[in-house]
């Protein structure tokens, strides 16, 4: 099985997507898929689906729509696409991969790819290469996990109130990793690589103060401190028109320290490795 949430949401069993195009079976897959091979319980589906206020026909209608993925779980066992794996271990109904458990269900992944958790394990590997200062290998392997998101979470799915709560974690966990991305890059002198990039993230987060202190850090680098003063400045302006918040005093002391250096003098130790503010206002 393949499982692709990170974007559009794709689960493929036996090469064969099984996911189906109408809104709320659609809803059920995702977080079954999010939670593969955990009981996902059927209260859990239910507020969902319906945000609290279920039809009394709740349960019915979440067994209908269980049955219309095992219908197309079953056309992809008896029928296997271009990716399938040969003699894969595929097992032998849709019963065994949509598996009915007490209070819920699971869905059985039976070892295959989730893009979700191949970020979680690159995104961990990158973390322990930076605290052992392999900026190299973090930068790249924080570049791969990154790499498997193609869009926000669950793109184009219509998501409830708990979808919606994993979506944003999924995105709070995207952030630090690009956050220590840029700070990996940053360590290895790419400052005017980062540029372009680093413009359209702090133009998306208006209020992430690590982002914006790692493009004053790579403005001043190369060679455009008054630049690097402005980013500040409008920074500070967003913060207190919309949070009724100074700067940190980290970012203060990164201002002061562009104020009287020269572009070459080094102020990495000026740029924390944590964000030091997680609001995140997007424009």
């Amino acid at each position: 099985m393949q499982i692709d949430v990170l974007g559009i949401l794709d689960v493929r069993v036996n090469g064969v997507s099984v996911a189906p195009t109408a809104p709320k079976p659609r809803q059920v897959l995702a977080l079954l898929a999010l939670h593969a091979d955990q009981v996902v319980p059927v209260a859990a589906l239910i507020d969902e689906l319906w945000a609290g206020r279920p039809p009394r026909s709740a349960r019915t209608t979440l067994q209908t729509y269980v049955l219309q993925l095992r219908d197309l779980i079953s056309v992809a066992l008896r029928e296997p696409g271009p990716g399938a794996a040969v003699g894969g271990g595929v097992v032998g109904s849709a019963k065994d991969v949509l598996v009915t458990a007490p209070g819920g269900y699971v869905l059985v992944s039976g070892g295959g790819a989730s893009d979700v958790r191949e970020f979680e394990r690159l995104a961990g590997q990158g973390y322990r290469a930076m605290d052992a200062g392999d900026f190299p290998g973090a930068a790249g392997l924080l570049r791969q996990a990154l790499d498997l998101w193609s869009g926000p979470a669950f793109a184009d799915v219509q998501t409830g109130a708990r979808l919606e709560m994993e979506a944003k974690r999924l995105e709070e966990s995207r952030l630090c990793a690009l956050d220590q991305r840029i700070e990996a890059d940053l360590r290895l002198g790419r400052h005017r690589e980062l540029l372009a990039e680093l413009t359209v993230l702090t133009s998306r987060y208006r209020a992430h103060e690590n982002l914006h202190a790692q493009f004053m850090l790579a403005l001043h680098r190369s060679g455009r401190r008054g630049e690097a003063l402005d980013v500040y400045h409008k920074l500070r302006s967003t913060l207190v028109r919309d949070l009724g918040l100074e700067p940190s005093a980290r970012l203060r002391r990164l201002q002061q320290s562009i104020l009287v250096a020269a572009p070459e003098t080094p102020l990495g130790a000026e740029v924390p490795l944590a964000p030091v503010r997680a609001a995140a206002g997007e424009a």
